[in-house]
């Protein structure tokens, strides 16, 4: 059984990825201690532990936050994601060890059940896990921070990918879990170039999605003229 402790850990890691905590939101630890049934003490750890893997943001006198979210974050995540993906795929290969191998199939089997259930949130967790032991592969203290932010940024731009609306979104879903696969058989393989391929077909295919989600359809501009209010200025006309 999960002490209180870790379960905060792994609540507040879910709420962001899953943007149930928005981008920029206030934590109150006061409130977070007494849902946990925990002291101020061991939230303010679990607060520092978090801020070290870049979910938060504690500020000296003005208590910890959700990382923010803003144009200069969103402009440097398209820019350099792609080629820290890459990267970390092509060293993956090179220094992956057989048990983190294990740890990425056992990962992916519940990615799998995931899409399959249409469970949003487990599907968030369990991708942002699968990538993040491709980086623990890569063995590489310098890109592995990178990646972390990177990962986190990516679940809160893309989360609508696995709240697929239509059957073209369900389409590329399953090709997502797919690309998981094919990741697996080329690091097994030791097929580095495969891998590097793989990574730049997976970001095509999410990132679409994660413009849409940074830039929406704007309102029809009739939307005001059918809406209530317009019938409602009809009838008095």
């Amino acid at each position: 059984m999960k002490s209180s402790k870790n379960s905060l850990y792994d609540d507040l890691k879910r709420q962001i990825l899953t943007m149930e905590l928005d981008p920029d939101e206030d934590l109150d630890e006061v409130s977070i201690s007494e849902r946990y049934a925990l002291s101020r003490t061991p939230v303010r750890d679990i607060f520092r532990r978090l801020a070290g893997e870049g979910y938060i943001d504690i500020r000296e006198n003005r208590g910890a936050r959700v990382i923010p979210m803003n144009h200069s974050t969103l402009r440097n995540f398209f820019l350099v994601a792609p080629m820290i993906y890459a990267a970390i795929g092509r060293l993956a290969v090179q220094n992956f060890k057989p048990k983190q191998l294990v740890e990425l199939k056992n990962t992916q089997e519940l990615f799998r059940v995931a899409s399959e259930t249409a469970d949003p949130v487990s599907m968030v967790v369990k991708n942002n896990r699968f990538h993040e032991i491709m980086g623990e592969m890569s063995g590489n203290v310098y890109l592995q921070p990178s990646l972390g932010r990177l990962l986190i940024d990516h679940a809160r731009i893309g989360h609508t990918f696995f709240r697929p609306r239509n059957d073209d979104m369900k389409t590329r879903l399953r090709l997502a879990v797919e690309h998981h696969d094919s990741f697996i058989a080329s690091i097994a393989a030791h097929d580095e170039k495969a891998v590097v391929n793989l990574v730049f077909e997976h970001w095509e295919l999410s990132r679409e999605n994660m413009e849409i989600f940074v830039a929406p359809d704007g309102l029809k501009a009739d939307a005001l003229v059918d809406g209530p209010a317009s019938a409602s200025l009809e009838k008095q006309s």
